[in-house]
């Protein structure tokens, strides 16, 4: 085995990131998003923003073969293509501010806009205004920056897809196929700003397997008429993490 494979194996809280990636690939899998809620803030602990950013982004990768193809047949595809075009240009946007932030106040970012969300969600927030195109680059954009700073690819599109007249089906491919394009274009901008270090890199393809396992198994359990069983047990799942997470604890 190389020595980077043996180096991300031996990264301290390697088997804790290892049981947070499965349930989060279980929660992904049956709700289409909800991965990085619960990855970011327990992989915050023990690694510093730009490596949970590169992690999170390669691991979902793998969710690109397990769900899109499904989702792609149900999902307003002209819709998440103007969500992604709006996202290109502010990803590296949030990388940069990531960059310049200290360690400690991202994963208080990460803790706010991830209890943020989670309040949103639990409350039934729902957004309210006249949905047209330039609402949607602005959705899209906000998603991308905050990606790109945070890792949190999916509280934006998700609070606003939640809060849309469309159905559980439509609104779940939807998240799916923009989650997937927003994270290869994180992995992209990673590449052209040099990002090189193979223990990280081999760290995300081996998370990336409990995952996608676990992403089969929860899309396997997903039927329609469950809807509202798996949105309380995502969201109950989102809570811990979120408190497991706060930087009060390390």
């Amino acid at each position: 085995m190389p020595d980077a494979a043996l180096a991300a194996l031996a990264l301290p809280g390697f088997w804790w990131l290892a049981l947070t990636i499965a349930v989060a690939g279980v929660v992904r899998g049956f709700s289409g998003f909800g991965s990085a809620l619960i990855f970011v803030p327990v992989a915050g602990i023990f690694l510093p923003p730009v490596h949970v950013i590169a992690i999170i982004a390669l691991v979902e990768v793998a969710s690109i073969a397990a769900l899109v193809p499904r989702a792609w047949g149900q999902a307003d595809r002209r819709q998440v293509g103007l969500l992604v075009l709006a996202a290109l240009p502010t990803i590296p946007l949030g990388l940069i501010v990531m960059d310049a932030l200290d360690a400690t106040l991202v994963r208080w970012v990460v803790a706010g806009f991830a209890g943020g969300t989670l309040a949103a969600l639990v409350l039934g927030w729902r957004f309210s205004a006249s949905v047209g195109v330039g609402i949607t680059l602005a959705i899209g954009a906000a998603a991308g920056f905050m990606g790109g700073m945070t890792g949190l690819t999916g509280p934006v599109v998700v609070l606003f897809y939640l809060a849309a007249r469309q159905s559980a089906r439509t609104v779940r491919a939807n998240t799916i196929l923009f989650l997937g394009a927003l994270d290869l274009a994180i992995v992209v901008n990673l590449g052209l700003r040099g990002f090189d270090d193979f223990s990280i890199l081999w760290l995300g393809a081996i998370l990336a397997v409990p995952y996608f396992i676990a992403m089969m198994v929860g899309q396997a359990l997903f039927h329609p008429e469950h809807e509202r069983l798996y949105r309380r047990a995502a969201l109950g799942v989102i809570a811990l993490s979120v408190l497991v997470g706060l930087p009060v604890w390390t």
